[in-house]
């Protein structure tokens, strides 16, 4: 193998690809990148054997061929030459060096067999369709934040996407919920998911996904089947293994008999609870307790060591009276994805889960469980 490559189109798949890679690992080729130069082609893989990441990037390759790099190592490199450089890449006569040379630098660094590196995406997935790089993001942005972060919930550590049926309209819908609170987020059923089975992302290829597709084309093509699923989108494929879990029956956690219904504006909500927060600096649970009445909801927070804070904000309720508490990190990271000018709480008594809802938006609903305070 034997090529040259602009320094600034390696940089941006070697920092695609490395994060895949485990800092400790027991299998040294997973601690590698694969390196395959192809007509004028350079394909970069890594994998943790439950996710896998393939960059395409051009080059000028002279000689093709195949080799696995230390993937950290070859990234460092990379990251400290100047901007412009062309690196050539080749590997020695013995075939288990390969030599960096940019400029004056020059590198050499050990090679494993390809022939050791793993493939989880030689997998045939029998669902497939297509769905824009921004709806993917909402999925995501939307309800990414309520994962489980519990091992012995596995079940719950990942997004669950599946295909429902609502009022004869078909729908794909996303749901996260870590037991504390859910996040739902629906979206037209793309042309081809009818068949899709249900599924649980991964919260790790939730987060690689994410900062893959940021800067993503218009359409992102996914493929999956009950235990795998790829995102294949401009020069990038993302394969990744599936949690093997039986999400919960989450219609049961969304409460259907809420009647106190207020209004309030979710920014000025959001920044009064951050606010109100800053006095707990010690306190895992970080409660707030909100009081409702009249046309005010007075937000308070108390901490032994610190001290207390209150601040009241307007509302919109029906002559609503009603003391409550909650976590203020759940709350904060439910109201920071509510983009309109008003959001209504629905609210049953203080021991019950609360709903919120963007009153612009019906394609997300939120679900908190209240503490007591």
């Amino acid at each position: 193998m034997k090529l040259t490559i602009n320094r600034s189109d390696l940089m941006r798949a070697l920092g695609h690809v490395q994060s895949v890679v485990e800092r400790r690992n027991t299998i040294p080729i997973l601690s590698n990148v694969k390196l395959q130069a192809k007509g004028d082609v350079l394909s970069l893989t890594t994998t943790d054997m439950d996710l896998e990441i393939n960059e395409s990037v051009a080059a000028k390759v002279s000689q093709e061929g195949a080799t696995t790099a230390p993937a950290q190592t070859l990234h460092d490199i990379v990251r400290k030459l100047p901007d412009g450089a062309d690196i050539e890449m080749s590997i020695e006569p013995n075939g288990s060096t390969m030599a960096v040379k940019a400029g004056r630098s020059n590198f050499k660094l050990s090679c494993l067999p390809v022939s050791d590196f793993p493939d989880i995406s030689n997998t045939e997935l029998e669902t497939s369709f297509d769905i824009p790089a921004g709806e993917l993001r909402a999925i995501i942005d939307k309800t990414r934040f309520a994962m489980s972060t519990e091992e012995t919930r596995y079940y719950l550590n990942g997004i669950y996407v599946h295909a429902i049926e609502k009022n004869g309209v078909a729908l794909l819908c996303a749901v996260a919920t870590d037991g504390h609170r859910l996040a739902k987020y629906e979206m037209p059923l793309p042309e081809g998911a009818a068949g899709m089975p249900g599924i649980i992302i991964p919260r790790k290829t939730v987060g690689e996904i994410r900062k893959l597709i940021e800067d993503a084309a218009d359409l992102i093509t996914v493929s999956l089947s009950e235990s795998k699923i790829c995102f294949s989108f401009d020069h990038v494929v993302m394969t990744s293994k599936l949690i093997d879990g039986t999400f919960p029956d989450y219609q049961k956690v969304i409460p259907q008999g809420n009647d106190k219904l207020i209004e309030l504006n979710p920014k000025a909500f959001s920044s009064a609870i951050d606010r109100v927060a800053t006095i707990m600096t010690s306190d895992k649970s970080r409660a707030v307790k909100l009081a409702i009445n009249g046309k005010n909801l007075m937000l308070s927070a108390n901490a032994p060591d610190a001290g207390s804070a209150t601040e009241d904000i307007e509302i919109t309720n029906d002559n609503v009276a009603l003391e409550i508490g909650f976590n203020s990190r759940y709350l904060l990271d439910i109201t920071s994805q509510i983009e309109g000018d008003g959001c209504r709480m629905s609210l049953a008594d203080s021991a019950s889960p609360t709903i919120i809802e963007d009153l612009a938006d019906s394609s997300s609903i939120y679900v908190i469980m209240p503490l007591r305070v």
